[in-house]
């Protein structure tokens, strides 16, 4: 599990650093609202019309969370990766707590970092390469970690979350 960072914790010796955003944020535009909109209706009369009135009360709230989202800035993250482990926000990862890493580059839509977590409870972390260098960042992480050369496509959920514009 991460431990919160405070004057006990020793992160080691940074060898990267950049800040990123803690959600994507997308152009969506009027088509996007309006699919969305009729799609929501759809599934919440679907859960009144079965009696599944939690199922229509979470449709509800993921299009509130969904709306306040686009409608104000990401905060920002700063990422680091120590001689130690990753820091992320007020989080610190131990290497320890990863299988391993691996890289998606394919541009112009991917770009990214995952770490595989050993913890089925803990998805794996996604984190955005922005502007750094993929091979000075896969150089530095292999001394710590194993690289997954094998995975070639991002996961389907974060995929489906860009393509459909709700990550």
């Amino acid at each position: 599990m991460p431990q919160t960072i405070n004057s006990d914790i020793t992160i080691g010796d940074i060898l990267h650093e950049w800040t990123i955003q803690q959600y994507d944020r997308h152009d969506r535009g009027t088509p996007w609202y309006i699919i969305m909109i009729g799609l929501g209706l759809l599934l919440v009369l679907y859960g009144v019309f079965t009696g599944n009135f939690l199922f229509s009360l979470i449709v509800i709230l993921f299009g509130i969370i969904i709306f306040l989202q686009s409608h104000q800035e990401a905060p920002q993250t700063p990422f680091h990766i120590t001689d130690l482990g990753v820091v992320v926000g007020g989080k610190f990862y131990e290497y320890s707590e990863f299988e391993g890493f691996y890289i998606i580059y394919k541009l112009p839509h991917t770009k990214t970092l995952f770490f595989d977590t050993k913890s089925i409870l803990q998805p794996a972390l996604r984190i955005p390469l922005l502007d750094n260098n993929p091979i000075e960042i896969k150089h530095s992480l292999r001394e710590f970690l194993t690289e997954d050369t094998e995975k070639e496509e991002e996961p389907l959920a974060d995929r489906a979350a860009r393509n459909w514009k709700i990550h």
